[in-house]
């Protein structure tokens, strides 16, 4: 498999607390690779320097070979998207949040629309109006306007219930099917055990492996 990014010896500092310490890691193409371990290991510390979002302290991270550092980040945004935990949809209708990552007919939303799960009628509603699940995936539609690489997934069912959480999870591993790279975050060690086909256990800002890993990921959700 070719990778897609590359960590080589990547430290990340905020003031006095290291949030990753040295890592090396490469994530391949066209795969869900799940980030996973304790709160506050660096798991989305990790996932935001995958679009510069954070930027290393020391080391580096390189894109298909580039290093992150030369490429301009609203560029390296369209071909990395993110969606976050909590859906971020702006005031007014969905329409016009699909229309603010790319202005276009109806037929282009109704596709993406459509690839997501939600019905074209979805285009005339209110931000507000939908419910958790369908907000994600109104945003994660937003995003595939786009037309990313690779999807970043910072935890992003946490707030959602088990059907939603289990639409979002299929959608992830059909994007997948269909040429993309999935990045995702997760604590949940149930879902880590559904979705993942690389898992990356990180604890205390390092990447454990072997024995370590093994009886983390063993542990109940």
């Amino acid at each position: 498999m070719t990778a897609v990014f590359e960590f080589e010896h990547v430290r990340v500092r905020f003031d006095e607390h290291e949030a990753l310490r040295g890592i090396g890691l490469a994530i391949e193409d066209r795969r869900v690779t799940v980030l996973t371990g304790p709160s506050g290991s660096g798991k989305t510390t990790l996932l935001r320097l995958c679009n510069r979002l954070e930027v290393p302290t020391s080391g580096r991270v390189t894109f298909r070979g580039t290093d992150l550092s030369s490429l301009d980040p609203l560029g390296l945004r369209k071909r990395v998207g993110m969606v976050f935990q909590r859906p971020a949809l702006f005031a007014g209708t969905v329409r016009d949040n699909l229309a603010a990552a790319l202005p276009a007919e109806d037929s282009i939303y109704e596709e993406v629309l459509a690839r997501v799960g939600l019905q074209s009628a979805s285009l005339d509603n209110l931000g507000d109006t939908l419910s958790g699940g369908e907000a994600q995936r109104a945003c994660l539609a937003r995003t595939l306007l786009t037309d990313p690489e690779v999807l970043l997934m910072d935890e992003p069912t946490s707030s959602l219930d088990e059907r939603a959480t289990r639409i979002l999870e299929e959608l992830a591993t059909d994007l997948v099917r269909q040429g993309l790279t999935v990045v995702w975050v997760s604590h949940d060690l149930a879902q880590v055990r559904r979705i993942a086909e690389e898992t990356v256990v990180l604890i205390d800002g390092s990447i454990v492996t072997g024995e370590p890993a093994s009886r983390y990921l063993a542990r109940d959700s």
